[in-house]
């Protein structure tokens, strides 16, 4: 009977939750989740200085705003150095590890004259086996693993394949340092073997660090992981990710505007596929998920896609929902006017947001679009607006103002109704009268219909608004 399935993300916390790191925690939970087994949390928090409360606290948040969750409570690295030392010292008790006494500048040498003769630097085992009785006096030692000298280190992968390292190549790599502290190489195993992880699903860039992990297994003769290692994200030129391609914390797509289930919806498409389909709930995600439909390709982010994919969500999230959304995310942004106009405006922004969602791809285009609700008098008119609102157009408007001062019902068909027949009175088309009428009321060339707008703004702030542009003609 096999294990039941144990994967984990183990992030250093560096302040943020990165975009590759967010989708390595993806396809380690979907897996978790698609075989019934468990993700565990590790915070990589060895290094003291960057690892802050307010780092990890930055990580946990970004895990919990995409919908990743993990079994039982975050290991720390740090808590658990003691026993990284009481394995290097079971190696050491073995013969499997050794002490090394080589100083600073022994180590300069040696990396100097692989340089000269070509060859890739590395440390050349001299204390590997010789006797501690010969060690200088007043030198701490770090303790090295005895890595195999010959044969192959084969990396089983499931999405590389079976990859080769030669053995020759591989030196005997410390895994304490001269102060009692763990190496990063050790820590990992150490923790992955304690905590019963079965699948190791990360990053490419750690392929080789596989290698030297194996030899660490083997010499504590403890078995050895399923290992995934998927290619790292790149931007749409190929390049590695960088900021200007995306490589950004996940808060940062939260105040950008991007729905949580599209960002995991996207993510999930970068470097794992289930045939053509590109929307898919997350149900449909992890019971799809499985390590054979990894890429071996380097995926490539899209903003373009991502803002398609989004837009896709906003038109299927329910109004309320948006609703929250935009006002926190205003709150976030320090946008306060957006904030309380959207907080003192409740039911008209909720009877509005049907009527945005259709034109908007992220949660600020539909905060902006929602503007003209609580927007206020004199409304700012942006540039494209302006240009509609020329002397004709203004006349019209203060004659069409005149005609909807004088409408029974306001209501969507009545002031239709006024509109088209003051329209068809002066021989224009409906649009040259419409557009106009929309830049003097909502500042923009953009927003639901006009008449939509018109009754969720009400007669007297329409009549109000049209009336201020109209003044301004009249002052010329």
């Amino acid at each position: 009977m096999s294990k039941p399935v144990v994967t984990r993300f183990a992030p250093s916390p560096t302040g943020y939750l990165h975009i590759g790191g967010a989708r390595t925690a993806l396809f380690n939970w979907a897996f978790a989740r698609n075989t019934g087994g468990k993700m565990l949390l590790r915070i990589e928090d060895t290094d003291r200085e960057r690892s802050t409360e307010a780092a990890v606290t930055a990580l946990l948040d970004g895990l919990s705003w995409l919908g990743i969750t993990w079994d039982g409570e975050p290991y720390s690295q740090f808590a658990r150095a003691s026993r990284h030392v009481e394995v290097a010292n079971q190696l050491l008790a073995e013969g499997k590890a050794y002490r090394c006494y080589c100083s600073a500048e022994e180590l300069a040498e040696m990396r100097e004259r692989a340089r000269a003769e070509g060859r890739p630097p590395r440390y050349d085992g001299r204390w590997r086996d010789r006797d501690p009785s010969e060690a200088p006096e007043g030198v701490k030692p770090v303790i090295r693993i005895k890595a195999p000298q010959s044969g192959d280190i084969v990396v089983n992968d499931h999405v590389q394949g079976d990859v080769t390292f030669k053995a020759e190549n591989l030196d005997d790599f410390i895994i304490l340092r001269s102060d009692g502290t763990p190496t990063y190489m050790h820590a990992v195993v150490v923790d992955d073997h304690d905590m019963g992880v079965t699948h190791i699903i990360r990053g490419d860039d750690h392929l080789t660090n596989a290698a030297r992990q194996i030899v660490i297994y083997q010499a504590m003769g403890w078995d050895i992981p399923e290992m995934s290692h998927i290619p790292l994200i790149h931007g749409p030129d190929g390049a590695k990710l960088s900021k200007r391609h995306g490589a950004m914390g996940v808060e940062t797509y939260r105040q950008m505007g991007y729905l949580p289930e599209a960002l995991r919806n996207y993510l999930a498409r970068l470097g794992w596929a289930h045939g053509d389909d590109e929307i898919f709930s997350t149900e449909q995600f992890v019971a799809w998920f499985s390590l054979e439909a990894l890429g071996k390709g380097a995926a490539r982010f899209d903003f373009g896609k991502l803002d398609n994919l989004n837009g896709h969500y906003i038109r299927m999230a329910a109004p309320e929902r948006l609703y929250e959304v935009m006002v926190d995310t205003a709150s976030e942004l320090g946008r306060n006017a957006d904030y309380l106009g959207l907080i003192n405006n409740k039911e008209t922004a909720l009877a509005a947001i049907p009527e945005l969602q259709p034109r908007a791809k992220t949660v600020l285009e539909l905060i902006d679009l929602a503007q003209f609700i609580y927007a206020q008098r004199p409304l700012p008119v942006d540039e494209k607006a302006a240009g509609l609102l020329n002397t004709d157009a203004l006349g019209h408007l203060a004659a069409l103002k005149e005609r909807l001062q004088g409408v029974n019902e306001w209501s969507v068909p009545e002031i239709d109704a006024a509109v088209r027949e003051y329209a068809e009175s002066v021989g224009l088309k409906l649009g040259k009268v419409a557009q106009p009428l929309r830049a003097a009321l909502t500042g923009r060339t953009i927003s639901p219909g006009i008449f939509e707008v018109m009754v969720l703004i009400g007669r007297e702030e329409s009549l109000a608004r049209l009336g201020d542009q109209v003044r301004a003609v009249a002052r010329h």
